[in-house]
């Protein structure tokens, strides 16, 4: 997505081989899935009744953590994706992936040209009792659009839905506990999550933001927010692509009039551009919040990472409005 050759500071890419280690992964067969140290496996409470483990593998660790926590002690999940430093976009992906995927009979990817490298990594090993999941497909964005769903609450729902309800196909002995372990998620787990949109949504509706890239406009439009940044400048961020000029000088403009109440940005793509905007935001007296692409600190669950970026937005929307 983003072009080479720019002065784009994403995080640091993770691994190497790339291609190479994409094309090798078709011969792979009868391969052993990841060690114990690389899966994350939701605990819980109950047992079910088949005694089936389904193997799953995600892209991203967003979607993976929803997935450990939906399947419980009936799935074992690896998450691609799963350090702070990793850049989605990016990643590329290594033998160690590909015998994952190979030997996987969930996965799930986010699309939307979000993570293409995972792509290749599922036809380079075609399995057809294998069940893949790919998120853009699934809530109806296509390429081009947002990709970031995973700071659409409502998206989040329905992904929840989805990978239950194929639990329960892959795994119909279960279907009781995966009915179960998803009640649990949506009211208790996603308890804190859930009332905090719905708290912001009803005192801040239509408070005018700032934002440094595309990833926050899924979850301003989920909070009932107003963007006022220019959607080129969003994407061009997120893409790793120069904005304009002319969408700079808008984006001064907002915050030397205080024309937003509070600047959302991504603090792994601090580029210099999004420097310069916050630390003129906060010369302003415009409060200024964080969000990150994938889980932050290493291993917090979704929800975690989730609810203390939505109290630095709630704290920020209140510094702004007195509210």
């Amino acid at each position: 997505m983003r072009t080479a050759g720019t002065s784009i500071s994403r995080p640091v890419r993770m691994a190497a081989g790339g291609l190479a280690a994409v094309a090798a992964l078709a011969a792979v067969s009868g391969c052993s899935t990841a060690s114990s140290s690389d899966t994350a496996t939701a605990a819980s409470s109950q047992s079910g009744q088949s005694g089936k483990t389904i193997t799953v593998v995600a892209a991203e660790n967003f979607w993976g953590s929803i997935a450990a926590q939906l399947g419980g002690d009936h799935v074992q999940v690896k998450s691609i994706i799963d350090n702070p430093n990793a850049d989605p976009h990016d990643y590329e992906p290594t033998a160690a992936d590909g015998r994952a995927v190979a030997t996987a009979q969930y996965t799930i990817v986010n699309g939307i040209g979000y993570d293409a490298w995972a792509d290749k990594l599922l036809s380079a090993n075609p399995a057809g009792s294998r069940t893949d999941l790919k998120v853009g497909d699934l809530v109806g964005i296509k390429p081009g659009g947002n990709p970031h769903r995973w700071y659409s609450p409502d998206n989040v729902h329905q992904v929840i839905e989805k990978i239950t309800a194929d639990y329960k196909k892959m795994d119909p002995a279960d279907a009781v506990y995966f009915d179960t372990q998803k009640t649990t998620f949506e009211t208790k787990t996603l308890a804190p999550y859930n009332k905090l949109i719905a708290d912001i949504k009803a005192k801040y509706a239509g408070t005018p933001v700032g934002a440094s890239e595309s990833i926050v406009t899924p979850l301003a439009e989920g909070l009932g927010l107003k963007m006022l940044t220019p959607e080129s400048f969003l994407d061009a961020i997120s893409e790793g692509t120069d904005p304009t000029a002319k969408d700079k000088q808008t984006i001064d403009q907002q915050i030397s009039e205080k024309k937003i109440k509070v600047y959302v940005y991504n603090s792994q793509n601090a580029t210099p551009d999004v420097q310069a905007q916050v630390k003129a935001a906060k010369a302003k007296g415009i409060p200024v919040a964080t969000v990150t692409e994938t889980l932050t600190p290493a291993g917090a669950s979704f929800q975690a990472w989730q609810v203390r970026q939505l109290q630095g937005i709630e704290k920020a929307l209140g510094q702004a409005t007195g509210r």
